[in-house]
């Protein structure tokens, strides 16, 4: 992987710079900034390649920050939320955040989910991606674009990794657990969520099916499923 250019914001100086110190070591370009303003303006005027925020910043909480990012750029964001504050990481990855990681955190984790939020979001990671049309949905690898009846939808780049999952296995159940470790490259926790938000927003983008259920079904104590079904 290329060395990537991160922006770094947390309004903690001194995590900020073991962070940067940390990254820097291991191949990233770390910019930093203190406030939610600030993060947000450099966000959209920087040429990164993701975005580690954190949610309690001055000025501009980090999770208003992520709202307003994703109404105009798809950049990858790892949250940092506090511990145990499920909420907050429940709403960071409604609002489009790729990922999160509890703090206090460990730098080599931290590293660790970048990483994985890259290989992803560039496509050059492990998971085999091919293009696919299954009912009303199209996803192609190379562009990395998904349309729904012909037109395109806007998925982030952990949607549209699990999405090309269950098409790929359309018909058939995919663990939660095969997904966390082929999406978002980490074991399912105990109490983790994640998956279940990510499949929750790809509903809403994907609408019902012709015969007005859900596109992705749910398997009590086994997964999810792309369901095959004629359309009308």
């Amino acid at each position: 992987m290329n060395e990537a250019k991160i922006l770094l914001a947390d309004d903690d100086e001194e995590l900020c710079q073991l962070l940067r110190d940390f990254l820097g070591r291991e191949g990233f370009a770390v910019d930093v900034t203190f406030d939610g303003d600030s993060a947000y303006r450099q966000a959209i005027e920087g040429d990164y390649d993701a975005l580690v925020l954190d949610v309690m910043l001055p000025r501009r909480s980090g999770l208003d920050v992520l709202k307003e990012l994703r109404r105009d750029s798809d950049l990858p964001v790892l949250m940092l939320t506090a511990l145990g504050e499920d909420i907050d990481r429940i709403l960071g990855l409604e609002l489009g955040a790729d990922d999160y990681v509890p703090k206090p955190c460990n730098p080599r984790e931290i590293a660790a989910r970048l990483r994985a939020i890259l290989r992803r979001t560039r496509g050059d990671g492990e998971l085999r991606v091919t293009d696919v049309t299954v009912g009303p949905v199209a996803l192609r690898a190379a562009s990395r674009s998904v349309s729904l009846r012909g037109e395109p939808i806007t998925l982030t780049g952990t949607e549209f990794n699990v999405l090309a999952i269950l098409l790929r296995e359309a018909g058939h159940v995919v663990s939660k657990e095969t997904l966390s470790q082929d999406v978002l490259g980490r074991p399912l926790g105990p109490f983790d969520r994640s998956i279940d938000v990510h499949i929750s927003k790809l509903r809403r983008k994907l609408g019902n099916a012709a015969d007005g259920e859900s596109l992705i079904g749910t398997v009590h104590r086994g997964g999810y499923l792309f369901r095959v079904v004629e359309e009308g």
